[in-house]
């Protein structure tokens, strides 16, 4: 099987169940199918074919579910993209990745023509609007045929690529394989005892790896629902879990932190709730046993990273809990402790986390030398610190490499840094974390001036904005004399 075939699949058993709810829009799996049929028909007729590269650079509403599955029955590879993606950026992110077309909204096309004379593989622009609007992309959807042969593949063929930023600055292509997305897609069931007639919230962006598996291709895989949210406050959260009957939330910690603070929680009906997943960064653990009382749901702390398909282990419903752990490896994974020359260390013992089995990436996309950094006889290595119990529960310590996760979203420093010092009056830049609570860390810099000059903070952060999506944006700047090795 592949994703092509799995959402057909599932769309003959569940023909007329919900797989969507957008707004007041409700879309069943039928609907759902033929609208991404459709879609591939289009892209046939365009000449793309099996292994073409096509960008989705969209929030979390139907049109990416159906370009997403519209490009996985053609046999092509998804290039999902930040919505806050620069221009900057995507001169780096379409070329790369050799995409021969991008889907994205009206209001951020603009982003991609201002750089499309230097993009000569990237010829195709399908442009979609808002609920209820004409487009582009809706008269494709419309028009049909509704029905799409989908072309033979293999497990290990591409499916997917999502850009992680690498220690150079440059962000690197991880290629997910369509096996190691569907392996992915039966852990709402198997690990977390959702199925059918559940409701997911779709928080989390679908361009992230953990978004696009928890509240995309798991949901669809078993017939249950999604709520997109595009944005959303706290209210509209507790609002949509009363009024869509949410059976399950998957998120990072921010947003639970935020629905256990919020002031007039009581108000909402959340009886539904049955289970909430958090991962993308460490939830204080302190605060899982008052959230789980405060609103009667059990919680379950996950780790994973892109280059992992995300999920890489897991708290489990019928096993201990233990605070501060990222629970045991999910099925078909295995996990070591491991000293600097791969020494697999003891029980208790302080090392680098690595991973082996069906989720692991194909490789960076045209980077060889990057895959064999960090892919090792099969084993990838994380960069992430941590022990293992004598239960094999694993517990992180720390990072190996500079990196600064914010809201899920993962920072590398060289990245802004080199933005920073593209401006005239920066001498030198250095970025750190800095620890809070509700974001996990925030992007700080460190700025040495050039002899001379004046420059404020805000010019600095309009600079920042130029070039970078807006959750790479420093939130606190210092001026320094020197920087401190």
């Amino acid at each position: 099987m592949n994703l092509g075939r799995m959402l057909a699949e599932s769309a003959g058993k569940y023909s007329e169940n919900v797989a969507l709810i957008h707004g007041n829009r409700r879309i069943v799996y039928r609907e759902l199918e033929q609208a991404a049929c459709a879609l591939t028909n289009h892209l046939r007729s365009l000449g793309l074919g099996r292994g073409d590269k096509v960008a989705i650079m969209l929030p979390n509403c139907p049109e990416f579910v159906v370009a997403y599955f519209g490009i996985q029955k053609l046999g092509g590879v998804a290039v999902t993209l930040n919505v806050q993606s620069t221009s900057y950026e995507l001169r780096h992110l379409l070329g790369n990745s050799d995409a021969k077309g991008v889907i994205t909204q009206t209001a951020l096309a603009k982003r991609f023509t201002e750089i499309r004379d230097e993009l000569p593989l990237c010829r195709h622009l399908i442009e979609t609007g808002g609920p209820g609007e004409d487009s582009p992309f809706r008269r494709i959807v419309e028009t049909g045929p509704f029905t799409t042969e989908i072309p033979e593949l293999g497990d290990d063929d591409p499916a997917v690529m999502i850009y992680t930023a690498g220690l150079t600055g440059k962000p690197l292509g991880a290629v997910l394989t369509h096996h190691n997305l569907l392996t992915q897609s039966v852990l709402l069931r198997t690990i977390c005892h959702r199925d059918t007639g559940d409701i997911g919230l779709a928080v989390i962006p679908f361009f992230h790896s953990f978004g696009a598996v928890a509240n995309m291709l798991a949901p669809l895989r078993i017939g249950a629902g999604a709520v997109l949210m595009e944005r959303f406050t706290l209210d509209g959260i507790f609002e949509a879990i009363e009024k869509e009957k949410i059976s399950y939330i998957a998120a990072v910690p921010r947003l639970f932190l935020g629905m256990l603070f919020h002031e007039g929680s009581e108000k909402y009906r959340v009886d539904s709730l049955k289970i909430c997943i958090t991962g993308g960064a460490a939830m204080p653990s302190e605060f899982i046993p008052v959230f789980e009382q405060k609103f009667d749901v059990k919680v379950l702390e996950g780790y994973g990273l892109t280059e992992a398909s995300p999920v890489s282990s897991f708290s489990r419903l019928n096993m201990p809990q233990k605070p501060g752990s990222i629970g045991i490896p999910i099925p078909g994974v295995e996990a070591k402790i491991v000293d600097e020359d791969g020494r697999e260390l003891p029980r208790e013992t302080v090392g680098e986390l690595i991973l082996k089995g069906d989720n692991i990436m194909k490789g960076y996309y045209k980077d060889e030398e990057k895959t064999a950094q960090v892919i090792q006889e099969g084993w990838l290595y994380t960069s992430d610190l941590g022990r293992m119990d004598s239960d094999g529960y694993i517990f992180l310590t720390g990072r190996k490499k500079r990196m600064i996760i914010t809201s899920g979203f993962n920072v590398y420093p060289r990245e802004i840094e080199i933005v920073l010092e593209l401006h005239p009056a920066v001498q030198e830049a250095r970025i750190v974390g800095k620890e809070d609570l509700l974001r996990g860390e925030i992007v700080k810099a460190i700025i040495v001036k050039k002899r001379g000059v004046e420059i404020e903070e805000r010019e600095l952060l309009k600079h920042c904005r130029t070039y970078l999506s807006s959750y790479k944006v420093p939130r606190e700047i210092e001026f320094a004399e020197r920087i401190e090795e």
